[in-house]
């Protein structure tokens, strides 16, 4: 199968994985300009640049780069180890590191009447929706909406059956802080950008004084957005989703969250003096 063939499977498998280019070679290299490999999220490689040492740093930057995200290009050079490089034949060489992004998912935990209504309408928005609650009776095929997938495991165990990766979007629409002290200090184990928590200020208070009695840091709470969603007043299950998806939209695009109204500049009309 060609990198290109094993690229597209992955893609459609919603799986993740980074792209490796030779873009620019001079002197004597190992590979050449169009040479491709693939690395994947454990660190096995499909292909190869040209082994050694700079095959070695290459994979340890493409993995930085699937944690982040975010294309890179990077320069190498075949001349003095002592100096640092990557070898001695004595050329150079350029690669680009591109990570490729699966579909957005959002992971809603808590599959209640806002959960649903959150999965729900993350479908039709075009994010791979996964719903997860720890009640059978909550999961059964008759329940839920028209989702990707639908899990039934205790929020402690999801993050070893679902790839939470950079893409992912966390919603906690969860239905007590017990649950929630347990099962996020794995979910901040994460590169999740987004892990929402639903409830009352005061519930979150509670929250966050039991996580730093159980050792979770500072900086990892303040990942956490609770209560989370824009402030829209919204009262019904429906309301509540469009509140808690247009702040995970916000957030994804780059949004502001600000009104976009306008008032438009009031112009004189032709002929008028003035004073």
């Amino acid at each position: 199968m060609s990198i290109y063939s094993r690229l597209a499977a992955l893609e459609a498998e919603g799986k993740r994985a980074v792209l490796v280019t030779v873009v620019a070679a001079r002197g004597s290299v190992p590979r050449h300009e169009g040479s491709k490999m693939l690395v994947l999220p454990d660190g096995s490689i499909e292909g190869t640049i040209g082994g050694g040492e700079m095959e070695n740093r290459v994979i340890t930057e493409a993995l930085e780069a699937l944690d982040a995200g975010q294309l890179r290009v990077k320069d190498y050079v075949f001349q003095d180890p002592s100096q640092g490089d990557v070898g001695v034949c004595g050329g150079e060489i350029q690669v680009v590191i591109e990570p490729l992004k699966p579909k957005p998912r959002l992971l809603v935990i808590g599959a209640g009447h806002v959960g649903n209504a959150s999965a729900y309408l993350g479908k039709w928005l075009g994010f791979e929706v996964t719903l997860v609650d720890d009640r059978p009776s909550f999961t059964e095929p008759n329940t839920v909406p028209d989702v990707d997938r639908v899990l039934t495991c205790p929020m402690k165990d999801i993050t070893d059956q679902v790839d939470v990766h950079s893409q992912t979007y966390v919603l906690l629409t969860t239905r007590s802080v017990d649950l929630d002290v347990v099962g996020l200090p794995r979910l901040l184990a994460t590169p999740a950008p987004y892990i929402g928590v639903i409830g009352s200020r005061r519930r979150w208070e509670t929250t966050v004084e039991q996580l730093r009695q159980a050792g979770i840091s500072e900086d990892q709470i303040s990942r956490i957005t609770s209560p989370m969603g824009l402030e829209l007043n919204a009262e019904t299950p429906e309301e509540i989703a469009v509140s808690v998806l247009g702040q995970v939209i916000m957030l994804r695009r780059g949004g502001s969250g600000e009104s976009m109204a306008h008032t438009p500049v009031q112009r004189r009309s032709k002929g008028a003096k003035s004073e």
